[in-house]
């Protein structure tokens, strides 16, 4: 981004809010006070809170309640009439890491190697992304980098294990402003039975006999187990020896907090056969695991919800899985989960379309899911699972001040996000997409 267009955009925030001397541009430090007054603050850990006040301080939630005095020196803020939530929590993204997937110099979300433990996604997350400030602009506060792990934007390009995945805020000049967890779990792109392949050089598809595709597949787990094992191995000899009484190998010690239960793998399967493979072998294994995709998880909720397995689902708006599978089967899973006790969460698993991530869950509502399921699956629920839910996914004293002030249901597409804090800083909504608009709006027009 040029540095005229930034000071356009900021130049645009300014002039919106004239009244707010304190609002920043995205990488601004967390440092000003700031007091929401006459708000409808919806904490999704209580209450609701009518006509409340909010206090943030330091980046964080200072106190929240009714009849509060604002602080000395707080940049007042009149919110009556709008509402108060979390930020929204995409929880599968690869943000930062593929910026136009036809133009390879600006991916860097997987690696040519099939096993990566090693690989950290903040490493590779860049700041100055145009997908950051578009998705933020829509209510998300928060995602999960992910890397080697396939998607919309990525044109399926997989790695057995693509490496760890980054917690991050949307906004900071750096990744280590960005950062909320440097390591959140361990992709694990969990292997097919493929008995249908696509020959390049005929351009056509071939069917494989299904004991030479198990035969493959067994091979793949096989491989999988062995890293387990030795990664276990290499645990025990961290925690006994000395470093100079072995040789380092940074892959293992990358999956030794995942033997150790430490960190979550978070397995990439949609086959019912698939999970339920994936689940026993991480149960064999005492292994702490995430089902992402999920695509048939609920012909096997029962055994998700006894496992204690949640569920990051993809998004429902694509064809079913099997041609004669009902036209609405992925868009009533959510419900059908709900009821039979299996956690979960929504995401894009991309970053063209996480901007839509709210417009998802809502849905889900309309085939069956409560609303209040909805709105935490995309705040606290996804917070929770990957064990942030002590920082982010609530509006609570003492958390982080990840907020977003609206003028309606924020999983409603016509919903405006009127203020967006990040780190406590009240933080500028100005994108790529804004604005094209407000350019092409202006077109002289022409007879």
């Amino acid at each position: 981004m040029k540095p005229t267009s930034i000071a356009h955009g900021i130049g645009l925030i300014f002039a919106a809010v004239s009244d707010l001397p304190g609002i920043a541009s995205a990488q601004s430090p967390p440092s000003t006070t700031y007091a929401l007054t006459h708000a409808k603050i919806f904490t999704l850990a209580g209450s609701t809170i009518d006509d409340g006040t909010l206090i943030i301080r330091n980046g964080k939630i200072a106190a929240l309640g009714v009849g509060l005095d604002i602080p000395t020196g707080a940049q007042a803020i009149d919110t009556r009439g709008l509402q108060v939530y979390p930020g929204l929590f995409d929880s599968i993204t690869q943000m930062g890491l593929r910026e136009i997937g036809a133009v390879s110099a600006t991916v860097d979300s997987t690696e040519t190697e099939n096993y990566n433990p090693d690989l950290v996604a903040a490493t590779a997350v860049s700041p100055s992304s145009e997908h950051i400030p578009v998705t933020r602009a829509a209510g998300i506060t928060e995602v999960l980098a992910v890397p080697g792990s396939g998607g919309f934007d990525s044109s399926g390009s997989t790695s057995i294990i693509g490496g760890q995945a980054s917690a991050i805020h949307l906004a900071g000049w750096t990744i280590d402003e960005m950062l909320i967890r440097k390591s959140t779990a361990m992709v694990l792109n969990w292997p097919e039975i493929r008995t249908l392949t696509f020959d390049f050089a005929t351009l056509s598809r071939k069917e494989k006999p299904f004991s030479e595709a198990k035969q493959e597949y067994d091979k793949q787990v096989n491989e999988i187990t062995d890293w387990v094992e030795r990664a276990r191995h290499y645990a025990q000899v961290l925690e006994k020896s000395s470093p100079a009484k072995y040789d380092r190998d940074l892959k293992l010690e990358a999956l030794a907090p995942v033997v150790r239960g430490e960190l979550p793998l978070l397995v990439f399967a949609d086959r019912s056969r698939e999970i339920r493979n994936a689940v026993e072998f991480c149960e064999k294994q005492s292994l702490r695991m995430i089902l992402a995709g999920g695509l048939e998880a609920y012909k096997i909720k029962d055994l998700l919800r006894s496992k204690g397995v949640p569920v990051i689902l993809r998004p429902m708006l694509t064809l079913p899985v099997d041609e004669d599978d009902p036209y609405d089967r992925l868009l009533s899973q959510p419900a059908e989960l709900a009821a039979a006790g299996v956690k979960f969460a929504f995401a894009s698993f991309d970053n063209s379309f996480a901007r839509r991530l709210g417009q998802n869950a809502a849905n889900a509502v309309a085939y069956g899911l409560p609303y209040d399921e909805a709105l935490k699956a995309v705040t606290l629920y996804p917070a929770r699972i990957f064990r942030l839910d002590g920082q982010i996914g609530t509006i609570e004293q003492g958390k982080l001040a990840n907020l977003i002030v609206t003028n309606g249901d924020p999983l409603e597409l016509t919903t405006d996000v009127k203020f967006l804090f990040i780190r406590g800083q009240l933080t500028s909504m100005d994108n790529r997409h804004l604005r094209l608009y407000e350019k092409y709006s202006k077109r002289p027009k022409t007879e």
